[in-house]
């Protein structure tokens, strides 16, 4: 039987320090709650009117629509769909240099920034998450999961679209190794990650071969496929292969990651060090 370890009690303090870190910024957070519910009201009225046109759009009814919304918003901060994270503190020290003395820390770049991000989702989902859901609840007739089985992948799946998700933005930071400056990239990404993970639009509404093409994307695996979790429109071996999906992107993710880190740290001269 495995025990716990110094390094797994290190992730431990690393998730909670980040967890704290976040908690201090209660004005934004408090900011944030408040435009995540209006901008959950009003997509909530738009896709009303939009499944009043058609009543059964993508396989969702008006209720699975207007909780998808709310699901959106829910886990827009949590999963860092357009950026943002612990990523960002890594690519700002990549630019000054100041990640060759994270290089020399008795831990890998990956999982370090990876517990720390773990850390600021839990405190988003807790805050950005539940509080808005909660008005979204007492506004209009949200459903609950479908199943016990729909709530345990569900909670299943929320943190496995904050790897996959760490994962991308790792690599968008990264390129500040040879850029210097994250900017650009992260802006087509950010770009990428709202139009294909279904924070625009619902993955089931897109038509023919863009449809199949998104919904194979790792940013399906931020919000399209957790909803679907919630809505039980995945269940018994589907909702296993759902899982799967997402644990398969989360490794590709965090294996490119490894990858472009060795790459970075062999042949590129850090600015500054």
């Amino acid at each position: 039987m495995r025990t716990i370890g110094g390094s797994d009690l290190l992730y431990v303090a690393i998730a909670t320090r980040a967890f704290r870190r976040y908690s201090t910024y209660q004005a934004a957070t408090l900011a944030g709650i408040f435009t995540n519910s209006v901008f959950g009201i009003i997509g909530s009225f738009a896709y009303l009117a939009l499944w009043r046109a058609n009543a059964n759009a993508g396989g969702y009814d008006s209720g699975d629509a207007v909780t998808y919304v709310w699901l959106g918003q829910a886990l827009l901060m949590t999963v860092a769909v357009w950026g943002g994270g612990t990523t960002d503190d890594l690519a700002e020290r990549i630019r000054t240099g100041d990640v060759a003395i994270d290089l020399y820390r008795p831990i890998g770049l990956v999982q370090w920034y990876l517990a720390g991000d773990l850390g600021r989702a839990c405190y988003h989902l807790l805050t950005r998450g539940l509080a808005p859901t909660v008005v979204g609840a007492v506004l209009f007739d949200l459903k609950a999961p479908a199943s016990p089985a729909a709530a345990l992948g569900f909670v299943l799946a929320v943190p496995l679209a904050v790897v996959v998700s760490f994962g991308i933005r790792f690599l968008v930071a990264s390129s500040a190794f040879w850029l210097l400056d994250q900017s650009g990239v992260k802006v087509m990404s950010g770009a990428f990650a709202i139009f294909f993970s279904g924070l625009m639009l619902p993955l089931v509404l897109f038509p023919g071969w863009l449809g199949t093409l998104a919904q194979a994307l790792p940013w399906a695996a931020f919000i399209q496929v957790p909803a679907d979790i919630w809505l039980g429109k995945r269940t018994g071996g589907d909702l296993v292969m759902a899982l799967g999906f997402q644990v398969l992107w989360a490794v590709i993710m965090l294996g490119c990651c490894r990858l472009v880190l060795g790459a970075a740290t062999r042949k590129v001269v850090v600015q500054g060090g």
